[in-house]
């Protein structure tokens, strides 16, 4: 056995660069930690043994600077170079820059990246292997006008895709000349500011496909095994939401054949360290090769949960110079795993990035189930420069159900307060009727969730039972004074629930007409959840003090409920409600961020559909687009502007 590295450095920052230290401190190995300004006080400097600051926060100036990385290592003796996802992972460059230094790269060899990590250059590899892939044009594309000749010539619908690209950025799906022309220029414009390398080029669009992708590892004296596969159909604008392991849909015949070929593609260019090759698979479980990543991916730990392998020790024992220690009968599939990527966004307004400090941040807690990899702690700061993931949340069971059980479970015990999260859009797409069935295509969110995601998504919620744990929450509070009341009035969301609750120290009953609902629960007041059984059955219910009332989230809903006695209800449905602002003549910031362009004049008309400007905000373009016919009154920020959320851009007449 080789002996392992001294100390090595992670060219990456937040939750990747976090779990890249944890393997290392298990093996012992030191760590160094390279930041931007925007990430001085980031979780995985503190973690790190050493941390080296590398420049400004935009990743160009800092994270995607080769000398700088290679500077770094100089500095602190580095050895070894793990470049986690995304930045420089899959950037040739990089690794002949280390070489050159003498420092090892922990993943593949320059001639494998080159030859599989570039989307182009990959497709015509598997092409001369023999490798069935997806009709397209696969030089780099010019311009807009040669990307609608082009998309003409394939057949709509098209998609357009940056050659460098990765994680959802620098895609568009076209289904027509005009969405082409503006996919092609959205798509460069993402790819060069995200990759430094605006090359696009077109494939035909597969329709109801599943995008199921095949983990491998390689060492460097030709061992190669695949670890079996990962189903990541469930993606909202191409980037992956949910991943689980293995697929609901593939047979072990399917699973092998896709395994071998994976393997066969991978040998074809003397790969080593960690890989993955995507398919696209159809109805009939017919698959053709999209790409191969040449780094760690994402959703790597649904895989290390039914194998019990640690991917990133295996990168590191490879780079060392070690033999893999097992072959491809030894390896095992046990269980089921789901991934699900916590993100700063609100789902209730299109997704748009949230940015700002986690006030509060409590993760479920970890076990043999249940598993959290991040990069933010409480207090921390969710930058608008960089991705906002807050967390990758993976639950594992028996099986698939057991597995798609717990996470509703864990999100359900997942705190976050200070900025919107998707966790309301996760708590309805594992209760939904469709997913749980494993009937999945890359399409599915666009296809269930039509018009955008609504309160209306989310799984139903029994307004008798959340109307019993405030009663219960109000009258473990009101103990403590001494002073109960077991006849109470729950305006839950200004509706009233009629109830009667009685019982002590943690064991409750709660009668609600004919219904009694029992509730067993040892939480405290200021304790943000409610942890407890419910008619016998787990549960978690996040509990927050609101003025003289309580919002209780649960299933991914909230609910604010006031507790009363019957004559304070009496007087409390006597009070009127205030009216919100009326902004339907103004377009507002959905977020915080760059105001790129404005496309539209004071005094033009507009019809509803129209692009009216352009927000850039986690390195991803946003189009705003009129929802109805108008007339531009006021201009009132200009391309180049700093926004605020809800800041006005455009008046209307």
């Amino acid at each position: 056995m080789s002996k392992l590295f001294d100390k090595i450095l992670i060219a990456n920052r937040g939750e990747i660069a976090c779990r890249v230290i944890r393997t290392a401190k298990r093996l012992g190995i030191k760590t160094v930690a390279v930041y931007s300004e925007a990430d001085a006080d980031a979780l995985h400097v503190r973690q790190a043994d050493e941390a080296v600051f590398i420049g400004p926060p935009p990743a160009t100036q800092s994270y995607l600077l080769v000398d700088r990385i290679v500077e770094a290592c100089r500095k602190t003796g580095a050895q070894a170079v793990h470049p986690g996802y995304g930045f420089l992972s899959e950037k040739q460059e990089f690794q002949k820059a280390l070489a050159d230094a003498g420092i090892v790269f922990i993943g593949p060899d320059a001639h494998a990246i080159y030859a599989m990590g570039d989307k182009i250059e990959s497709k015509k590899l598997a092409q001369a292997a023999g490798v069935s892939t997806v009709p397209g044009h696969l030089a780099a594309i010019p311009d807009a006008d040669e990307a609608v000749k082009i998309a003409q010539k394939v057949g709509y619908p098209v998609m357009i895709k940056a050659s460098a690209g990765g994680g959802g950025k620098g895609m568009r799906i076209a289904y027509n000349d005009t969405e082409a022309r503006e996919g092609f220029v959205s798509a460069t414009n993402e790819a060069k500011s995200s990759f430094a390398d605006d090359r696009v080029f077109i494939e035909k669009y597969v329709e109801e496909p599943r995008h199921i992708e095949i983990q491998l590892i390689a060492d460097g004296h030709g061992n190669c095994v695949y670890l079996w596969e990962r189903e990541c159909s469930i993606q909202r604008r191409h980037q992956k939401v949910i991943e689980e392991a293995p697929s609901p849909f593939l047979d072990a015949k399917t699973r092998k054949a896709m395994g071998e070929q994976a393997v066969a593609l991978a040998k074809a260019v003397q790969y080593k360290s960690a890989g993955t090759v995507e398919f696209i698979v159809d109805k009939n479980r017919n698959f053709y090769f999209l790409e191969m990543n040449t780094r760690l991916q994402v959703e790597h730990p649904v895989t290390e949960l039914i194998t019990g392998l640690d991917l990133v020790e295996l990168m590191i024992r490879v780079a060392a110079g070690e033999r893999l220690p097992f072959a491809q009968k030894d390896v095992k599939l046990e269980g089921w795993a789901v991934e699900a990527r916590v993100y700063a966004e609100d789902p209730f307004r299109n997704f748009l990035p949230s940015t700002g400090r986690l006030v509060k941040y409590r993760e479920p807690m970890p076990g043999s189930d249940v598993r959290v990899d991040t990069g933010v702690y409480e207090g921390g700061e969710i930058s608008m420069f960089y991705d906002p993931m807050i967390a990758k949340l993976c639950t594992y069971g028996k099986d698939r159900p057991d597995a798609i059980d717990r996470m509703r479970r864990a999100l359900d015990e997942f705190y976050v307060r200070g900025v919107s999260h998707n966790v309301p859009f996760l708590a309805a797409l594992m209760a939904h009727p469709r997913f749980r069935e494993g009937r999945l295509t890359t399409n599915f969110i666009a296809e269930e969730f039509k018009g955008g995601f609504t309160a209306k998504h989310l799984p139903p919620r029994d307004p008798a039972v959340l109307a019993a744990v405030a009663a219960v929450v109000e009258r473990v509070r009101d103990e403590r004074s001494g002073v109960t009341q077991d006849t109470r009035t729950v305006m839950l969301n200004r509706e009233p629930v009629a109830l009667n609750v009685t019982g002590k120290d943690g064991n409750f009953t709660v009668k609600v007409g004919d219904r009694s609902i029992g509730i067993q629960t040892g939480w405290v007041p200021g304790e943000p959840l409610l942890h407890g059984k419910i008619d016998g059955q787990d549960v978690a219910v996040q509990v927050d003090a609101v003025g003289s009332g309580w919002r209780l989230v649960h299933e991914g809903g909230q609910a604010d409920a006031l507790v009363l006695t019957p004559r304070q209800a009496e007087l409390y449905a006597l009070m009127p409600v205030k009216a919100a602002p009326d902004t339907s003549k103004f377009l507002l910031s959905p977020m915080p961020g760059l105001l790129a362009s404005v496309a539209v004049t004071e005094g033009q008309e507009v019809k509803a559909g129209e692009p009216l400007a352009v927000v850039e905000a986690m390195k991803m373009e946003n189009v705003l687009r009129a929802v109805q016919d108008g007339t531009v009154k006021t201009l009132h920020a200009k391309a180049g502007d700093s926004l605020k959320v809800d800041q006005k851009i455009i008046e209307f007449a």
